[in-house]
C-alpha cells in the first residue's frame, strides 16, 4: 500500500519498520473506570501495538477525574512522560483513547515524539491486513474520514508521518493533501463501497432464493472464529493468535453428513471502542450479519474480562442493526480453562454451547442446535411429478439439491421420490 511521504523519509520509516518501532503506552483511569478495567484495556492495547509491529517498553497509568482538554494527562504527567521516552528511546507514544487535534498536536511538541491515538492504532492494523480491493477501499475511507478533521494546523503532524505505526496507507491519496481533495477522494470511495454493498445484496438475494440458510460467526477479535470456521467448513483460512488476522470475509457451504447444507461466514472480529468512522465503512460487510438466518457469537471463555467483550460485540451488532437475528452464544476455548470454571459458565448461560474448535469437543452439539435452529431438521414426504413439466423438473432438481433422496422411481410416465425434506424448505418446494 502507498505511504505519504517523501522517498527519504519512506526509507528511514522502512529502517524502523524492520526492527520494530519501540513504543510506549499511555491510559488514563477516570471517571468510573476501575484499575482492573484500565489494565487490562492497556493490555489490549499492547496487543494492538505488537499487531502493529511494534515493541513495547515503556507502560505509564494516570488517574485523574476527567482528561485535560489540552494534553489528556496532566502538564506534571507529560513531563515525566516525556524525560521517560528520552531515557527509553521510545519512538512512537500510543494512547488507550482518541485524542483530539487540539490534543495531538501539543502532545507531540512536549513530547518530541511521534503520537498516536487508539482509533489511529486499529486502523494502521486494518491497513496492514488488507488483502482485498473492497478492504483496502474501507479501511481507507475509514482513514480519511480520521484524518479531515485533523489537517487544520497539522503542518508539524504531516511532515513526520512517513512510515511506521499510524501512518500506513490510506490507498494512493498523500495525506499533504488539502481538504477539498480529501472530500473528493471519501465521495469516490463512498461510491465504491456502495457498488460493493449492492452487489453484495445481489448475492444475499440470490443465496435466499436458493433458500440456503447464512450462520454468521462474529465475536471479539482473538476468540476463535476463523478455527471453527475453518473446523466446520474444512476450509484453511489463516489462523493466528494476532489480532484481526481476518479482515476481509469469507463464505464457505456446509454439507452435513445427511446432505443438508448452510453456509457460514467468518467476519472481521470486534474489538471495545471500534473506531466509528471503521463501523461506518464497513457496513456493507457487517449487513452481512444482519441478513443472516443464525449468528453465532463466538466468545473467548478464557478471557478473564469475557464480559466486557461481549459487551463490545454486542454494541457493534447494535450499531449494524442485528440484533434481531437469531443469536447463539458459543463459549470457545473450554479446552483453557477448568472444570469449575466451565461449570460456572454453564450455570450462568444454561442456554450457551460450551465447546473447543481446537480439540473438537462440543462441535457436533453445535452442528445440531444450528440444524434445529435454522429448521433444518427434516420431515420424510413422498411425492409424485411430471417429468414433462418444466416447473416439475425444476421442482425435482431443488429436492436434489436441498433434500436427501432415498427413493426415486418412474413408472407411467410420472416420477415419485420419497425424500427427507428440510422442515424450512417444504413451503418453497410446494409440498
Amino acid at each position: 500500500m502507498a505511504r505519504f511521504c517523501r522517498k527519504a523519509k519512506v526509507g528511514k520509516a522502512q529502517d524502523k519498520g524492520s526492527r520494530g518501532e519501540r513504543a510506549a503506552l499511555v491510559g488514563l483511569m477516570s471517571g468510573r473506570s476501575r484499575r482492573f478495567d484500565a489494565e487490562r484495556s492497556l493490555d489490549e492495547l499492547a496487543g494492538l501495538a505488537k499487531a502493529a509491529g511494534a515493541n513495547v517498553v515503556l507502560r505509564v497509568m494516570q488517574e485523574r477525574p476527567k482528561p485535560n482538554p489540552s494534553t489528556f494527562l496532566g502538564s506534571g504527567k507529560v513531563a515525566t512522560l516525556a524525560a521517560s521516552c528520552a531515557e527509553m528511546n521510545v519512538d512512537v507514544v500510543i494512547f488507550d483513547n482518541e485524542l483530539t487535534p487540539a490534543q495531538l498536536r501539543q502532545l507531540e511538541e512536549q513530547v518530541d515524539r511521534k503520537i498516536v491515538d487508539r482509533t489511529q492504532l486499529i486502523l494502521d492494523i486494518f491497513a496492514r491486513r488488507a488483502r482485498t480491493r473492497e478492504g483496502k477501499l474501507q479501511v481507507e475511507l475509514a482513514q480519511l474520514k480520521y484524518l479531515l478533521p485533523r489537517l487544520v494546523g497539522a503542518g508539524a503532524a504531516l511532515s513526520r508521518l512517513g512510515g511506521g505505526i499510524g501512518t500506513r496507507g490510506p490507498g494512493e491519496t498523500k495525506l499533504e493533501t488539502d481538504r477539498r481533495r480529501i472530500r473528493t477522494r471519501i465521495h469516490v470511495l463512498s461510491e465504491d463501497i456502495e457498488r460493493v454493498r449492492q452487489r453484495r445484496a445481489q448475492l444475499r438475494e440470490r443465496r435466499h432464493k436458493a433458500s440456503v440458510p447464512i450462520v454468521a460467526l462474529v465475536g471479539y477479535t482473538n476468540a476463535g472464529k476463523t478455527t471453527l470456521f475453518n473446523v466446520l467448513t474444512r476450509a484453511t483460512a489463516e489462523v493466528s493468535d494476532a489480532l484481526f488476522v481476518t479482515l476481509d470475509p469469507l463464505v464457505r457451504q456446509v454439507r452435513l453428513p445427511d446432505s443438508r447444507e448452510l453456509l457460514v461466514s467468518d467476519t472481521v472480529g470486534f474489538l471495545d471502542r471500534l473506531p466509528h468512522a471503521l463501523v461506518a465503512a464497513f457496513r456493507a460487510t457487517l449487513e452481512e450479519v444482519a441478513d443472516a438466518d443464525l449468528v453465532l457469537h463466538v466468545i473467548d471463555a478464557a478471557a478473564p474480562d469475557r464480559e466486557r467483550q461481549t459487551a463490545a460485540v454486542r454494541q457493534v451488532l447494535e450499531e449494524v442493526g442485528a440484533l434481531d437475528v437469531p443469536l447463539v452464544e458459543v463459549y470457545n476455548k473450554c479446552d483453557q480453562i477448568t472444570s469449575d470454571e466451565r461449570r460456572r459458565v454453564q450455570q450462568a448461560e444454561p442456554a450457551a454451547l460450551v465447546i473447543s474448535a481446537l480439540t473438537r469437543e462440543g462441535v457436533d452439539e453445535l452442528v445440531e442446535t444450528m440444524a434445529s435452529r435454522l429448521a433444518l431438521d427434516v420431515q420424510r414426504v413422498a411425492a409424485t411429478f411430471d417429468p414433462e413439466s418444466s416447473a416439475d423438473r425444476e421442482r425435482i432438481a431443488r429436492l436434489y439439491r436441498h433434500a436427501r433422496v432415498l427413493v426415486h422411481e418412474t413408472r407411467d410416465g410420472r416420477v415419485s421420490i420419497v425424500a427427507d425434506v428440510p422442515r424450512r424448505l417444504k413451503a418453497a418446494l410446494g409440498l
